[in-house]
């Protein structure tokens, strides 16, 4: 029988793409806030698929959603923590705590609540695999990004906390740190200005959701006595959070 995976912000970029990646060898639930997206990516999966909306920012509607799903779904054995967005860019003085407050709740608190809700029943069944992808922030600090990179610096850390706390149940827990990847990510991050977010990738070729879904996959994938424990990926262009290639 299919393991079962959980995804979240799986309506778009890397969590889409790992959705894709993962369907031949997992049974799927796929987690997003747009249900209409939802609904089209569940029906071309060649996988059996159930779909939760639900905003992650949200405690009572990350664990009224995971709560609704019937006991065969609730035992998940791998689960993908990939919601999460940047905000804004800009100084720490001047930036707007709307914005901070979103990458927050979303990028941290985020996965806090969606791992509360899921991991005690992995810890009650003795195995389990948590992946969660916090970004080339998570290992750097770079001007005008501090809450963001304050947000991932979190998600980093969390995952190394979470191996260790959960090592005595067989649970293994994964980083993945992408560093620039072509996704809605800056478009995002400059409110749908898409001329400022396409000048993020000019000159060099970023790196694509599928790429970061095909790492994903090898991690989810490998033996049960491997556990990839912290992976960084960066185009060949990059070379740290702020230098790029661009010939």
């Amino acid at each position: 029988m299919k393991k079962i995976a959980f995804i979240t912000g799986a309506t778009s970029g890397i969590g889409k793409a790992t959705a894709e990646a993962l369907a031949p060898h997992f049974k799927l639930i796929l987690c997003g806030r747009r249900a209409d997206r939802l609904a089209a990516i569940s029906e071309a999966m060649p996988t059996e698929t159930r779909t939760l909306c639900f905003d992650v920012r949200n405690q009572s509607e990350v664990f009224d959603a995971i709560n609704s799903l019937s006991p065969e779904w609730r035992k998940i054995d791998l689960l993908i923590n990939n919601a999460g967005n940047a905000h804004g860019l800009d100084l720490i003085h001047e930036g707007s705590l709307e914005d901070f407050d979103a990458m927050i709740d979303i990028n941290v608190k985020g996965l806090i609540y969606v791992s509360k809700a899921i991991v005690p029943e992995m810890v009650e069944r003795d195995c389990g695999h948590i992946i969660n992808i916090s970004s080339i922030a998570g290992k750097e600090v770079y001007p005008k990004g501090g809450v963001y990179c304050a947000s991932k610096h979190a998600v980093t850390a969390l995952s190394d906390g979470m191996r260790m706390e959960l090592n005595p149940y067989n649970i293994k827990v994964g980083n993945v740190c992408p560093g620039a990847v072509d996704t809605e990510f800056s478009a995002v991050r400059f409110k749908g200005d898409l001329e400022k977010a396409a000048k993020v990738y000019e000159g060099y070729e970023p790196l694509v959701a599928q790429d970061i879904a095909e790492v994903i996959a090898f991690m989810a994938l490998r033996p049960d006595h491997v556990n990839i424990s912290d992976i960084t990926i960066l185009p060949k262009a990059q070379g740290s959070a702020t230098i790029f290639n661009r010939k």
